[in-house]
């Protein structure tokens, strides 16, 4: 079983998501959802993997956080 830095999802409400991007992105993002299946026995479509992940790329970008509470300290 692969050890993804993504965990199983919670349940949500579906969000629906179109975007246009590489076919080699495409082909990342279907492996990725496979390996996903095979980790937590649930096949999950990529746009409903893609909101997660943003949201774990952004949360584990620490110079992201820091400057962002930069800016938002900047705005009050």
């Amino acid at each position: 079983m692969a050890d993804l830095k993504l965990g199983k999802l919670p349940d949500r409400t579906p969000v629906k998501l179109a975007i246009t991007i590489t076919p080699d992105l495409q082909a990342a993002l279907n492996d990725y959802a496979a390996l996903y299946a095979q980790a937590y026995g649930r096949e999950e479509p990529v746009t409903e993997l893609i909101p997660a992940m943003l949201a774990t790329f952004l949360e584990s970008d620490r110079n992201f956080a820091k400057a962002r509470e930069e800016m938002r300290k900047g705005r009050t």
